[in-house]
């Protein structure tokens, strides 16, 4: 993934209005991102826990859609596996729910995925980031095809919210 500014980020929010796009809080951190090895940029927001963003460059252009997440919950230690980059992990899968776009999600509308808690999922799948024992399940599929399964989940998630 190429690396993205702050204007670029904010304008690609598809399920939020232009105002909460301008307010919410982008990484400060985003010259230090390993953006060569980032199939999408993702993070959650640290004044607002329960939230989480998602901006990624598909197809038809760069999206952004906003997250809803639970916060952690003490003592929750289920195995459990992300649906985007097919890693497990013991309590670091969290179930996301990202409102629809446009008129669907102001009626309420939403759909939910598991992902991984941190967002890492690119990391996880390159084995940049160590998701413990048994985090990585024995594959005969090559990294480039681990790496575009994760791309193609992402892209079928974002359809539903755009959907």
């Amino acid at each position: 993934m190429k690396p993205l500014t702050e204007q670029e980020i904010r304008s690609a929010f598809v399920n939020c209005s232009k105002g909460e796009a301008k307010r919410l809080s982008v990484p400060r951190d985003l010259a230090e991102r390993p953006w060569d090895d980032l199939d999408y940029l993702g993070w959650r927001d640290p004044q607002a826990p329960d939230r989480a963003y998602v901006v990624a460059e598909l197809g038809d252009g760069l999206k952004g859609i906003v997250l809803r997440c639970p916060s952690a919950m003490v003592g929750q230690l289920r195995r459990s596996m992300c649906s985007m980059c097919v890693t497990t992990h013991t309590g670091g899968v969290s179930l996301m729910v990202a409102p629809k776009a446009g008129r669907a999600g102001q009626q309420g509308n939403s759909v939910g995925a598991y992902i991984c808690s941190d967002l890492a999922c690119s990391l996880y799948v390159r084995g940049k980031r160590d998701a413990g024992v048994g985090g990585r399940l024995h594959e005969s599929l090559t990294l480039e095809e681990k790496i575009r399964r994760t791309v193609d989940n992402l892209a079928a998630f974002m359809a539903k919210v755009t959907a």
